[in-house]
Order: structure tokens, then sequence, then C-alpha cells
């Protein structure tokens, strides 16, 4: 079976780290012949850090479905230019601050306390002005107005919001996690998740577990907390899955 793993809020829990009882969960479900893919907001350059060694060359979605990485090789997909200068419009007009990424760089201007910046792998990437970007493959807005969030509706493109970091991630249109997964050619999974952009997951699994209390526990089959989550795993290593 495909095993389909969210990254932060699901299997680490403070930007940087999985927990060894995971790991070691993980390690079993890969031994005992399942396929263990990872599914992240995060482009693969700020994934692969958190994965231990022996994790980095399997499956990877980043970027919610901007990034597949195969055997170590990256595909992405970015905005096309009429896109991306809607895009610059919106943010030069309502003055927003964002990170912008490329297909290893980034462009970022928000505040450097945010998690989402604390989470960039500074050290492999540059951050440059986004017109140095010669592809965007995803965009994240910070505090978005509503005036914003109407400009953008006018746009072929694909919006996830988090309340809790009050910001938007913005896709080309169609890409999520579920479409990065078909381009790698899984389709058939069980998926681990814990916020709205893990609903696609959730309703394409045949079973999937939301970790912790966001809303988008009600499109899960089970709700657990994270002290859970590594039993959890281990069960469905040996056990068949009803829902």
């Amino acid at each position: 079976m495909n095993f389909i793993f969210d990254i932060d809020g699901t299997l680490c829990f403070d930007g940087k780290t999985i927990d060894h009882t995971i790991i070691d969960a993980l390690t079993t479900l890969r031994e005992e012949g399942h396929h263990v893919i990872f599914a992240s907001a995060r482009p693969i350059r700020d994934l692969l850090p958190v994965l231990p060694a022996t994790f980095r060359m399997y499956p990877l979605v980043g970027g919610n479905g901007c990034f597949t990485s195969q055997n170590g090789i990256i595909t992405t997909t970015t905005f096309s230019a009429d896109v991306l200068n809607a895009l610059q419009h919106i943010i030069d007009t309502h003055k927003l601050t964002y990170l912008a990424d490329g297909k290893w760089d980034y462009a970022y201007t928000g505040d450097v306390a945010h998690p989402i910046y604390k989470n960039i792998d500074k050290r492999s990437a540059k951050n440059v002005a986004i017109s140095q970007l010669q592809h965007v493959c995803k965009l994240v807005l910070f505090q978005p107005s509503q005036q914003v969030l109407t400009a953008l509706a006018s746009l072929p493109v694909s919006i996830t919001t988090y309340k809790n970091e009050q910001a938007i991630d913005i896709s080309p249109l169609g890409i999520n996690k579920v479409a990065g997964l078909k381009q790698l050619n899984i389709d058939n999974f069980i998926a681990f998740g814990n916020d709205s952009n893990d609903q696609c997951l959730f309703e394409h699994a045949t079973y999937s577990v939301c970790v912790g209390d966001n809303d988008v526990q009600h499109y899960a089959s089970v709700k657990i907390d994270k002290e859970d989550v590594a039993n959890r795993i281990l069960q469905l290593t040996s056990k068949p899955v009803t829902n």
C-alpha cells in the first residue's frame, strides 16, 4: 500500500525534526513492503533537511504539488508569465509581503520571525528579488485582505488558506497534493495530514488520519493526537484497513 504523509503538524512538530519513534514506525512500514511518500507544503528544498538521509530518495511531493521528486530528480510546475504578472500587480497594489518559491531559490519580504521563514533552508538557497527568479512555482501572501482575495478570485490559480499563519498559499490552477501524486503515478493510498491543504488527500484516500483538531478532520476517517502518530502507523502496518 502507498502511505502518504504530510510533514509539519503531522510528523514534525518543531519545524526541524521528526521524533525517533515516528522514524522507527516509518522504517517498519517500509520493511513490511509498503511504500512511503511525503507530501508537504514545503518545497523540496525545505522538505529534505527535515527527513533522515535514508528517506530523502523516497518519492516526494512539495509545494502542495508544485514540486515532485522521484529518485532525487525534481520536476516543477510554474506560473505562466501572464498569471505571474497579475500576481505581482496585486502584490504591488496592496503592498503585500510574500514568499515566492522558484525552482530552488526564493524571494522573501515578510517578517523574519514568521514560522514559514524559519523553515526555509537558507544554507542551500538564496533570497533574491522576485524578478531574479526565472520561474515561480508557488507564492505565499501574508495577511491578505478581503480585497486581495476578491482580486485573486478572477485568476486561474489554486488557493489554500492557513488561518493559524494568517497567510494564503497560491499555486498554478489545478495543483494540489493529489495532483502531485498523480504525476508520480500514485492513485491508491492511505493518508496522514493535519491542515486544510490535506483535504484533497483525505477526500481521495482509501483511509485517512487527521492529526490534531483542525476542521479538516471532518474529511478524514479518524482523528488522533500527535502523541499517537507512531502507534497508528504501526497499527496500519499489519492490519487491513476498513472505513
